[in-house]
Order: structure tokens, then C-alpha cells, then sequence
């Protein structure tokens, strides 16, 4: 049987309550291919069999909800199924199993969780923000795993007084400080008025980074290592004119399929947050 849910916390819970003794259960948030003869059901959030359910988990390992938030955000096409694997087993030994290495299912979720708590990371030093007409930042973002929530608490430390948004531009939403309050909002697109001196700041940042290159001393695979590739594309000092054998990377957010629409600099147009 394929247990199809909504990829929240409150429908994993409830989706593994109803397949924790189906030796065949598949968890997804996504799509997936049935088999000839093969079942399916789609398990909608049950408020109350989430919340026991998170009480009794809570009780046999304190910090595995934090390991099922970074599962489930994870980019992985399976990723329901491997936190259904990892979770089982913590129900199956009653007990906390993230360092049991030897076992598949802790394993798979071990790499999942790194791989998410990495991106963030690295995003943090990745993350270009542009200034809008208003004094507002923007920084459009195409992370593979789902982690602008994450981010938030790092910038918010940083800038605590100037507002700002994360776009994440492929899940159509976005993290949102607005100098008070932070939250997260679905934005599907949105228009920027930049700064009147913002085009100026981004040639100059640009002018810097090629000074400080040294083409006779090129690394490109180690600087691929520190930079990956798939984060260039939002990046203003384009680090792509370093490397010959790459074509010239877009310069502005606009200019890329990937773009995320170019906001107004205010928050006005965003819906209004919502608190848990």
C-alpha cells in the first residue's frame, strides 16, 4: 500500500500511525508510479492522532522531531519513506537509534539530515541580498532542499533592524523578516524596485572579485568544491566569467529562467502571517 500525505509533520505522524504494521508500506509526500495492482491512499493531517503520536516518539528519543523536520524537508524524492523507515525503528526499539550506523534505515536518514543542515550552512554565505527602493533586502534563493525557514534566525541576528526576504523561487515561498516579526508566506512571484545605487554596488562588488582572481593560479574543480555550480546563478559577482570552460552565468536574477520575480521592496503585497 502507497500512504500519500501532504508532506507536513501533522500528516507524516498520521500516515504512520495507519501504515506503522503494513510490512509493505510506502510513504510519500510526492508522486509516485503504482504498480500494476497496487494500492494507494491519501492520508489527510488528524490533528489529534499527530499530537499522541509526536507524545510517545517524544518519550522514547527527545530530539527525533527535529530529525523528522529536516527529513521532511529534505529534496529527496523518498524522503517520506526514509523518515517512515528511521521512525519505525525507533518505535520497533523503543528507544533513540541515530547512532545505530549499522542499520539502513539510520543510515539513509543520517545522510538526509546532512545533507539538508549542509545546504543550510553553506547558504548562509551564499545568500545575495539586493537593496530595494525602500531600504528592504531581497535575496532570491533555489535551494534543493526546502531550508529558508532555516535561514531566517541567521539573517534576522545579523540585520535585526532592516527587514528582509528569503524567495525561495522553486517552492514558490518565502521567509520573511519584517523588522518585528518573522514568518513564512507562499509567494509565487513578486516585482522589486531596486535602490537607486543597487546596479552601481553589484558592478563594483563585481570589479572586486576579478581583481582579487589570479588567472595563472586557477583551481577551478577545488573552487567548485567551496562554490557549487548550482548556487551561480543568483550570484551578482558572477563566478562564472572566472572559468573558461562554462558559459557566462546571468548577472541579475531577471535574466534567469530560474528568477525569482523582482519585488516591490515593501512588504505589502505579501499575505499576512501566519502563526502557528
Amino acid at each position: 500500500m502507497i500512504y500519500f500525505f501532504d508532506g507536513s509533520k501533522e500528516a507524516f505522524l498520521t500516515a504512520f500511525l495507519l501504515a506503522y504494521r503494513d510490512k509493505d508500506a510506502l510513504l510519500t509526500a510526492g508522486s509516485h508510479q503504482l504498480a500494476l495492482g497496487q494500492k494507494s491512499i491519501f492520508v489527510p493531517a488528524d490533528p489529534e492522532k499527530a499530537r499522541r503520536c509526536e507524545t510517545r516518539f517524544t518519550e522514547l528519543d527527545k530530539t527525533c522531531m527535529r530529525d523528522l523536520s529536516l527529513l521532511l524537508r529534505s529534496g529527496e524524492e523518498m524522503r517520506g519513506q526514509i523518515a517512515f523507515r528511521y521512525f519505525r525503528l525507533i518505535a520497533e526499539r523503543q528507544r533513540a537509534v541515530r547512532n545505530e550506523l549499522a542499520e539502513d534505515a539510520v543510515t539513509e536518514a543520517s545522510e538526509c539530515i546532512r545533507r539538508v543542515t549542509l545546504e543550510a550552512h553553506r547558504l548562509k554565505g551564499f545568500v545575495r541580498f539586493m537593496e530595494c527602493a525602500s531600504g528592504a533586502l531581497y535575496a532570491p534563493i533555489s535551494p534543493d532542499n526546502d531550508v529558508s525557514d532555516l535561514l531566517l534566525p541567521h539573517f534576522r541576528g545579523r540585520l535585526p533592524h532592516i527587514p528582509f526576504i528569503l524567495h525561495d523561487v522553486r517552492r514558490a515561498k518565502a521567509a520573511v523578516w519584517d523588522g518585528t516579526h518573522s514568518f513564512s508566506a507562499p509567494l509565487e512571484k513578486a516585482e522589486v524596485i531596486l535602490a537607486a545605487d543597487e546596479t552601481a554596488w553589484q558592478s563594483l562588488w563585481r570589479q572586486y572579485y576579478a581583481s582579487v582572481n589570479i588567472p595563472s593560479r586557477k583551481r577551478i574543480r577545488q573552487m567548485k568544491g567551496y562554490m557549487p555550480v548550482r548556487y551561480w546563478k543568483f550570484m551578482p559577482e558572477n563566478p562564472a566569467a572566472a572559468v573558461e570552460n562554462l558559459p557566462p552565468q546571468p548577472a541579475s536574477p531577471s535574466e534567469s529562467k530560474d528568477a525569482a520575480p523582482r519585488p516591490h521592496g515593501s512588504f505589502r503585497s505579501l499575505p499576512e502571517p501566519r502563526h502557528p
